[in-house]
């Protein structure tokens, strides 16, 4: 018998949801861009707050089933969660202020959709089982649809959000297939129970391939939220043709979901099966830095370069789980060092990453696309700082002083793979991130190189001041690595 709702647990989802139609009351009573604008950032406060605060509310559920599997689980790292995909959100935002001021994209329904994906971020981070889990991501994804081709003047965009749209579909229905057959062999979906059911009855879902072929349906369905191989291919359009602050949530907010689902099912459900999940994520892993890397040698366009290192990046985010593909019967402690790596390098990652497309927000016109890297010459003389803010963002993505952050972030995986008895790959990481140096010092010296078209003379405040504070970020976290990484081991 399901039990009574607790409302209280639920605030972040309420805020969330509400900040979505308070945009749609404000665009449809007002009709002004910054009315709108205003709407969208103070409800996205409003839920990093009701989140924050409930962190202080540990142990609260609903949706509940005999009292001991829920589908919405109040933990102290769900909130945390919550928090970060506002504050992601609001850092859009800011960088969207000028697209929205240009008039390119309709301010109404560009700051509904954003908040809408954000509920589906916020509700991600509280699932407790598959059902949830699932419906919270495609929350997340499918207004990305849209906002990928809201460049209404511009094909790339139309390509980029059909071929965002078809590849999700496929995904999404491997990743139904694999939680069904998972329900049909154990009657579970909430993921404590769906990890009890496969150790008890371990001796006979052993002797059926059928349960190897679920495991592995639901991690490669999950996998494409983080644009990991096989289905990786969306990215470079869907980001090259998307407005670019959109670009940047899909890097950021939508990878970070798709990492979250993944270790929610991986490590919460799958455990006992991780002698089956740690060789198919270290699969993925060395396949995804691989071509990510690769690929990314081959780039011109800079949004189609940050594109595919954020391919890379993915593949150095699944690495540390796939230590279990040497030896499944670790230890606990093992698999607790091997998330927090992966946790760790996440958010790493996705301050970086931010800042970079701030950086390429700032340095382009409002409604132009990212452009080649040839329009970035000449960047660190007209935009100094903005420049300098961007050098550190792809330092740090390739793991060089002074992007210490970065630098941290590939220690720890290396760390974790080589405790793990995983060194083939981590020698696998280490070789992909010198590969990775090319791209990324192309990139960094081309802002230096003899001017070219003159970029935009001015900054928008709202860009400056959310690149300014990205960039603060990577720097603390760069010099006070320990402050992720304890959060991450807790």
């Amino acid at each position: 018998m399901v039990q009574s709702v607790d409302h209280v647990a639920l605030l972040p989802a309420y805020l969330a949801a509400g900040t979505a139609v308070l945009v749609f009351l404000v665009d449809l009573l007002v009709a002004r861009r910054g009315a709108v604008l205003a709407a969208a950032a103070l409800g996205v406060l409003a839920t990093a707050a009701g989140a924050f605060w409930l962190r202080r509310q540990p142990d609260r559920q609903t949706f509940c089933v005999a009292g001991d599997a829920c589908s919405y689980v109040v933990t102290d790292r769900a909130a945390l969660l919550a928090v970060l995909f506002a504050l992601l959100t609001l850092g859009v935002l800011a960088f969207s202020a000028p697209l929205l001021r240009s008039r390119a994209v309709p301010a109404g329904e560009y700051c509904f959709l954003l908040a809408a994906s954000m509920t589906g971020g916020v509700v991600l981070g509280f699932a407790g089982d598959l059902i949830t889990l699932i419906v919270a991501l495609e929350t997340l994804t499918v207004p990305l649809y849209i906002l990928v081709g809201l460049r209404r003047q511009a094909l790339q965009s139309a390509e980029g959000a059909v071929t965002f749209f078809v590849v999700s579909v496929v995904a999404t229905a491997v990743a139904l297939l694999g939680a069904a057959l998972l329900y049909a062999l154990t009657g579970a979906v909430h993921l404590g129970r769906l990890a009890a059911a496969l150790t008890a009855d371990n001796d006979r879902l052993r002797s059926l391939p059928l349960t190897a072929t679920a495991v592995v349906l639901v991690l490669v369905g999950l996998a494409f939220k983080v644009a990991a191989v096989p289905l990786h291919a969306w990215a470079p359009a869907a980001y090259d043709g998307a407005p670019v602050p959109v670009a940047a949530y899909l890097s950021t907010a939508s990878k970070l979901g798709g990492v979250v689902a993944i270790l929610y099912v991986a490590v919460g459900a799958l455990r006992p099966w991780l002698d089956v999940a740690g060789p198919a994520l270290a699969l993925l892993a060395v396949l995804t830095m691989t071509v990510g890397n690769l690929m990314a040698l081959r780039q011109r366009r800079m949004v189609r370069l940050l594109a595919w290192s954020s391919v890379a990046q993915a593949g150095y985010i699944l690495a540390p789980l796939g230590a279990f593909a040497v030896s499944p019967g670790r230890t606990t402690d093992a698999l607790t060092v091997a998330v927090a790596a992966t946790v760790a390098y996440t958010v790493f990652y996705v301050v970086l990453e931010l800042g970079a497309f701030g950086a390429v927000v700032a340095l382009r016109p409002a409604d132009a696309d990212g452009g080649s890297l040839t329009d970035y010459r000449g960047a660190a003389y007209r935009s100094p700082w903005v420049a300098g803010a961007f050098v550190l963002a792809l330092v740090g993505l390739a793991g060089l002083p002074p992007g210490l952050a970065g630098l941290f972030a590939k220690v720890v995986v290396v760390r974790s793979l080589l405790g793990g008895g995983a060194g083939w790959l981590a020698v696998a990481v280490a070789l992909n991130a010198v590969i990775g140096l090319a791209y990324y010092v192309r990139a960094s010296v081309a802002l230096f190189g003899p001017p070219g078209p003159a970029g935009r003379a001015r900054v928008a405040w709202p860009v400056a001041a959310a690149l300014g504070a990205v960039t603060l970020v990577a720097l603390v976290v760069g010099f006070a690595p320990q402050l992720i990484l304890d959060a991450a081991a807790r």
